[in-house]
């Protein structure tokens, strides 16, 4: 049996799969600039903008193509709204029941014969629409971009009594060493991903070296932050101290060394994201 496949229908199939790849790759947030909001309106004016080009459409199948286009943008927009705003169950549930409302209510308009717009009125329509896009890219492009600052302590003491935990020869001592503030001056909800912060004992040491863990204490699903917000997390560090020495040991806290340096008291050397690897 021999089947007849539609080399046009065929292309256009392809073009439709590649365009939801690239708004799945638009909305990963490794590409533009963009704050999640404007994201997502990009997305909501993408869906209109498609409907209309549907609606305008008359050639071949283009219609049903661009159809196609305004449902695959509408499905990437709730999708993107749902994991970035989390809107809860009750949110999620809502949104999905208005966007199946909105399409059976579509689908039926276009059943029952939706008026065509003319070429001008659709013209005007799509003109709107760039116009809108560009004020919100503009408006998030100069509202800026969230800002990080660290801040560490000079210096931090911990003894045994400090401990959380011990084992045959160490105890383990969590402290507080310094700060990482996140700021978003922009009005619009944006990416949040905190510096990697990361340390080293260096210096003097007698007996067993002292080792010591640096992190930011942040929470696992905390990836945005909203608009016109400051954050602050602090710097932890994890002491591993010989439960055999008594009395507080001090380390001084300085940032931007490598593990090699030389100092002449224990000092836990901070690195702060790629441009301060450890050595």
């Amino acid at each position: 049996m021999r089947f007849a496949i539609d080399s046009g229908k065929l292309l256009y199939a392809l073009g439709v799969l590649f365009a939801a790849a690239a708004l799945l790759y638009f909305v990963r947030d490794v590409v533009f600039d963009l704050s999640i909001t404007v994201k997502a309106a990009l997305l909501l004016l993408g869906f209109i903008a498609f409907f209309v080009a549907g609606l305008v459409l008359e050639r071949d199948v283009l219609d049903v193509v661009a159809f196609a286009l305004s449902g695959v943008s509408y499905v990437v927009f709730v999708g993107y709204v749902v994991v970035r705003y989390s809107p809860g169950e009750t949110g999620t549930f809502l949104l999905l029941a208005a966007s199946a409302a909105l399409f059976v209510g579509l689908g039926y308009g276009l059943r029952e014969g939706i008026p065509t717009p003319s070429r001008r009125t659709a013209a005007v329509a799509f003109g709107g629409l760039l116009i809108v896009s560009g004020v919100l890219v503009g408006a998030d492009a100069l509202s800026g971009s969230v800002t990080y600052d660290v801040q560490t302590d000079e210096s931090v003491t911990v003894t045994l009594s400090d401990a959380e935990r011990t084992g045959n020869e160490y105890a383990y001592v969590n402290r507080e060493i310094g700060t990482v503030t996140a700021a978003n001056p922009s009005p619009f909800l944006r990416a949040l991903e905190l510096p990697s912060v990361s340390g080293c004992l260096v210096g003097p040491t007698d007996g067993t070296r002292e080792e010591v863990y640096v992190d930011v204490d942040s929470r696992w699903d905390e990836d945005t932050i909203g608009g016109s917000t400051t954050i602050s997390r602090a710097v932890t560090g994890e002491f591993q101290l010989d439960v055999n020495r008594t009395g507080p040991r001090t380390f001084a806290v300085e940032r931007g060394i490598n593990c090699n340096a030389e100092r002449a008291e224990p000092t836990i050397a901070i690195q702060v994201g790629e441009d301060e690897r450890l050595d």
